[in-house]
């Protein structure tokens, strides 16, 4: 059982009617309780992320992260909050975590946002999932790290599948950062990994048939990498680092071609609370690994 679900909300309960900093500082106490007993543990906590600071700082860093940011419902119900305010938590802790990327001079963060299976969930939570991008990606534009640091944004998946105001709202964040030459932020938006093989396969066959190939002499002469130019991330470098928040140890259908030689990071901490130390220890522990490719 994942400990960092709590039952629900009894009536009367504290967190209930609690200012939503209040929730949150209660949230975190519930899991960090030795913050109550050691008066010197917010020093201690500063002197450990500059600790960590000075360790990253030594080695190389992945030039390629990948975020499945995972928690989000969870963490809202710890604290009493409904589900949409966990993923405006979500968002704020996105923007904390692309800074984190830009100071470490990370080239490319692919973020995975939302599923083909997301779709699934209640019309209601789908329809304020899509609308809370559609207002972020605007207010993305003018974030003033993402404006000096040259973001370029892309957008990856079944775009067809998205309605009208997202597209839009998609369309406006490529265009409007297609001449930035600084980190790319790839955002995985109505994704599966299989659909995206899927797709490039039928990529490939529709450029075959239209050059007059036919299907033996394609199969004979068929190699990986035909395949992988016609993925989403075409001309993008595979992840080398994805990292997972909630305790969840499992892809879920992201970059699943792609990751074939990535290194994985599963972190119990849900997406919300993710904290600079935890992604500093995450990208320590990377750059701790021999990375072999299998050979």
């Amino acid at each position: 059982m994942n400990s960092n679900i709590s039952p629900p909300l009894a009536a009367g309960d504290a967190r209930s009617v609690a200012p939503g900093w209040l929730r949150i500082a209660l949230a975190n106490l519930r899991h960090r309780p030795w913050r109550l007993l050691n008066p010197l543990a917010y020093p201690l906590y500063r002197w450990y992320e500059h600790y960590l600071d000075a360790q990253v700082a030594t080695d190389p860093v992945p030039a390629h992260i990948g975020l499945i940011l995972d928690g989000n419902r969870r963490f809202a119900r710890d604290i009493g909050l409904t589900a949409m305010r966990g993923h405006q938590y979500g968002v704020n802790k996105l923007r904390e975590v692309l800074e984190w990327c830009l100071d470490l001079d990370v080239g490319h963060v692919t973020l995975y946002v939302f599923s083909t299976e997301n779709f699934n969930r209640s019309q209601d939570e789908v329809d304020s999932l899509l609308d809370l991008f559609v207002r972020e990606s605007a207010r993305l534009l003018e974030e003033p790290r993402m404006k000096n640091g040259r973001v370029r944004v892309k957008i990856i998946g079944q775009r067809e599948r998205l309605p009208e105001r997202v597209v839009a709202a998609s369309e406006a964040l490529e265009l409007s950062t297609a001449g930035h030459d600084g980190m790319l932020l790839t955002i995985a938006l109505a994704y599966s990994g299989r659909e995206e093989i899927t797709d490039a396969v039928k990529g490939l066959l529709n450029a075959a048939a239209a050059e007059g190939s036919t299907l033996a002499a394609l199969s004979a002469g068929l190699k990986a990498e035909d395949i992988q130019r016609y993925l989403y991330t075409e001309g993008t470098p595979d992840p080398d680092f994805i990292i997972r928040t909630s305790g969840e140890q499992r892809l879920s259908g992201f970059l699943l071609w792609q990751a074939a030689y990535s290194e994985f990071y599963f972190c119990d901490v849900l997406w919300p609370a993710f904290r600079r130390i935890d992604f500093l220890r995450a990208v320590r522990t990377y750059q701790r690994r021999k990375r072999r490719y299998g050979r």
